[in-house]
């Protein structure tokens, strides 16, 4: 057993890229934790997704030996936690389970909104933070600059910021030093019942749920009758660990600490995060708070392009969900597409992330469907009704009114762009809330409609700003506004993979350019096609796909025009009677094509 006092729980928390798996990977050479043959870049980053993509996706958890200079050997606990505002959630709640936490700011770029957003979430969990000022060794680094930065925007002291290159090594033993004598120690009573919450679980092939705890009172042994007090089950510990970053067995781990058990539990969605776990027969009196669950905020629907597919897909959302909590998902059909699932992310990255893993690890082509947000649908009898999907739209006649979910949005961006990010917000229906300068930059706070920013906000921000800017959100609500259903038809018949819900005033210019794509997109048939824009019967926009044609007067020379004629027009009566029982086909490219976000 380890003394609480020489024990630290900590977390890494910075904005995308500025250096957070680079420092956990020294941090974890220095000290010797895994062997130098089995060292590699971003080491808590498993998924493939995450090494790829240089981002980090689940908050990873390493215990580390260090020796201190004071002759002690503390036991230090680090959770790695993602930067992107779509894993915030998983930040949150790795806040819970740690005292204290390193800021890591990019001394070249200086604060941008994700380092004040999960700063913030760090202060809420009344953390003690120690600022770190990263990438010193670069020419461009301006360490006094962004201290005076951290303590100006954050407000949180800078003077002792310890700088640091996570690349070469440089600082990295000042880091450790002060991680012991700057954090404080957790606290917590041994001979108490035994209290402990659940931080995260996953999935694993061979042990079942893996369930990652911290304790806060008591101590857990293997072997112990435990019980989750949110669902109520039950269960025996069949091993303890301790994350080095591979799993070590541990006999029992006590106030303080944070290990791994498994349980024989079968699903992850038996495990909560957040929840309390304590001892079956001298349960603790009252639960931790535990925390808000993660909501969906986008949807869409994912079908595979071969219909043949559907039970793979079914087994490969499955064992996804197992994993990932946030990920909602229920069965849709479409005439268009057959069978298929409408699935709830937390972001567009989110989105990205499971649809890739899907295609890569379950080797299942995609087609996925325009992304929605969830409407409030006020009906005229007083009843509300939640929409996922533009399609399930009911009759207009009996709708009072639509709201739509807002977001606050702080965007951080240098002054000379300043002009194009009010103008793209402007456009995108923006409320401005605040605007205020922090150093050389502009701190800009919008109210936004969700829906706008789903689309394609976060990549026409970086196209504006040349990728200086940087993009934070949260929800803030819902509020009542002019939005209608648009459809497209194509040859008359209604495609239901491309409706979508739009603002009255936007609906036509965006009904035009989809129609324009479809034009580039579908194929000639040997009839003309309409393809139409419509909200309710009003057409609002139209585009004419000409068709092909046979030259059926080749076989006439000389003789009388009235011969060329009857031929024609004897074409033209088939065209009509065609077009009339001619089903149009649009290929699975047309469609993916389509619902790229680019418009």
């Amino acid at each position: 057993m380890t003394e609480l006092s020489h024990i630290r729980n900590f977390s890494i928390v910075a904005h995308i890229d500025h250096g957070k798996s680079t420092l956990a990977d020294r941090l974890i050479q220095l000290t010797g934790t895994v062997a130098e043959r089995d060292m590699k870049e971003q080491l808590l980053d498993a998924m493939d997704i995450e090494r790829e993509r240089g981002i980090t996706i689940k908050a990873n958890s390493v215990r580390i030996e260090y020796p201190a200079k004071d002759g002690h050997t503390y036991v230090l606990n680090l959770i790695d936690t993602p930067g992107h505002v779509d894993f915030a959630y998983e930040v949150s709640r790795s806040m819970r389970a740690v005292e204290g936490s390193l800021l890591v700011v990019d001394a070249t770029q200086g604060v941008e909104a994700q380092t004040l957003a999960n700063v913030y979430t760090a202060i809420e969990a009344d953390h003690e933070i120690v600022p770190v000022l990263n990438k010193i060794d670069l020419p461009a680094s301006e360490p006094e600059r962004v201290k005076e930065q951290i303590e100006d925007v954050i407000g949180i002291d800078a003077s002792e910021a310890i700088e640091i290159s996570a690349k070469t090594g440089q600082g990295i033993p000042d880091v450790l030093e002060a991680i012991v004598t700057r954090l404080p120690s957790p606290t917590g009573d041994r001979n108490a019942p035994l209290k402990a919450m659940l931080v995260d679980s996953w999935y694993d092939a061979y042990l079942g749920v893996v369930v990652m705890i911290r304790v806060m009172d008591g101590v857990i042994r293997k072997g112990d009758n435990i019980r989750m007090m949110q669902t109520g089950a039950r269960y025996g510990v069949d091993r303890l660990a301790v994350l080095k970053p591979a799993m070590t067995d541990i006999a029992e781990l006590g106030p303080g600490e944070i290990g791994v058990l498994t349980a024989s539990i079968k699903q992850v969605r038996d495990t909560r995060v957040g929840d309390t776990i304590t001892h079956d027969k001298k349960p603790c009196e009252k639960p931790l708070p535990g925390f808000k669950p993660a909501q969906p905020v986008v949807f869409c629907g994912l079908f595979p392009v071969d219909n043949a597919e559907f039970e793979d897909l079914r087994t490969a959302i499955e064992k996804l969900a197992l994993n990932d909590a946030s990920f909602t998902y229920e069965m849709e059909t479409s005439a268009a597409l057959g069978f298929g699932f409408r699935c709830g992310f937390l972001g567009l990255l989110h989105l990205e992330v499971i649809r890739d893993r899907i295609e890569r690890e379950y080797d299942i082509d995609l087609i996925t469907t325009a992304p929605s947000v969830i409407y409030q649908i006020h009906m005229r009898s007083g009843e509300q009704v939640e929409l996922h999907n533009p399609a399930d739209m009911p009759d207009p006649a009996d709708i009072d009114h639509i709201e739509e979910p807002r977001i606050k949005a702080t965007i951080l961006v240098p002054d000379e762009y300043l002009g194009d990010v009010l103008k793209l917000c402007q456009d995108r229906r923006g409320i401005q809330l605040d605007l205020t300068y922090a150093g050389a930059r502009a701190m800009v706070v919008y109210d936004l409609p969700l829906n706008e920013v789903v689309f394609d906000f976060y990549d026409r921000l970086k196209s504006v700003t040349k990728g200086y800017a940087s993009f934070d959100y949260q929800l803030s609500g819902y509020r009542t506004d002019n939005l209608v259903k648009m459809q497209i038809l194509v040859n008359d018949e209604p495609v239901d993979a491309l409706s979508m819900m739009v603002h009255r005033d936007r609906a036509e210019a965006r009904g035009r350019a989809m129609c324009e794509k479809l034009k580039e997109l579908i194929p000639r048939h040997m009839f003309k096609i309409p393809i139409q824009a419509a909200i309710g019967g009003r057409v609002i926009a139209r585009e004419t796909l000409s068709a092909m044609r046979k030259d059926v007067t080749a076989k006439c020379y000389g003789g009388d025009a009235t011969r060329k004629k009857k031929l024609l027009e004897k074409q033209k009566a088939g065209k009509k009677r065609m077009r009339q029982f001619g089903k149009v086909d649009i290929p699975q490219e047309a469609f993916i094509n389509a619902l790229k976000m680019d418009s």
